[in-house]
């Protein structure tokens, strides 16, 4: 590791550190050429999700629009933003163990059902309306009222 100081390239671990649930490792290193301390961070580097569409397209994962999407179906409910970042970083890790490269847009959709059906019935109604593309009232109603037969 070069030093970002001097350039030298030759230094000394002075305390390692597991960081974000043992998923990064957090390095203190010292020159030993002019002895300035710096930081470094080990993490895997995975390969990109990316999404397959309905229509075939393909898409990088993006957690931002998979909150931003989350965060739409919650609003005005009693859902922090806590919450809301656990499920979205619950999906995208079991995503990551379940797929390598390509994962159906449905299997994402689907699991953030499952979570907003547990969670909150009023937002789970709002992501299923645009998710399933209801078309009508009554695609609409008979999901509520398969709630309320659940329930």
């Amino acid at each position: 590791m070069r030093c970002p100081k001097c350039g030298h390239s030759e230094d000394k671990v002075i305390d390692t550190r597991s960081v974000k649930n043992g998923t990064v490792i957090r390095r203190r290193r010292t020159c030993l050429n002019c002895a300035h301390r710096f930081t470094t961070y080990e993490e895997v580097v995975k390969a990109n999700l990316r999404v397959t569409k309905r229509d075939g397209r393909y898409e990088d994962l993006d957690k931002h629009k998979l909150l931003s999407g989350i965060t739409r179906a919650c609003e005005k409910r009693p859902i922090s933003s806590q919450q809301i970042e656990g499920m979205v970083d619950s999906i995208i890790g079991e995503v990551e163990n379940e797929y390598e490269r390509e994962v159906p847009s449905t299997v994402i959709g689907k699991k953030v059902m499952d979570r907003l059906e547990k969670l909150d019935e009023v937002a789970y109604v709002r992501f299923a309306s645009v998710y399933r593309r209801f078309r009508d009232v009554n695609q609409f109603l008979s999901e509520v009222e398969g709630l309320i037969g659940r329930g």
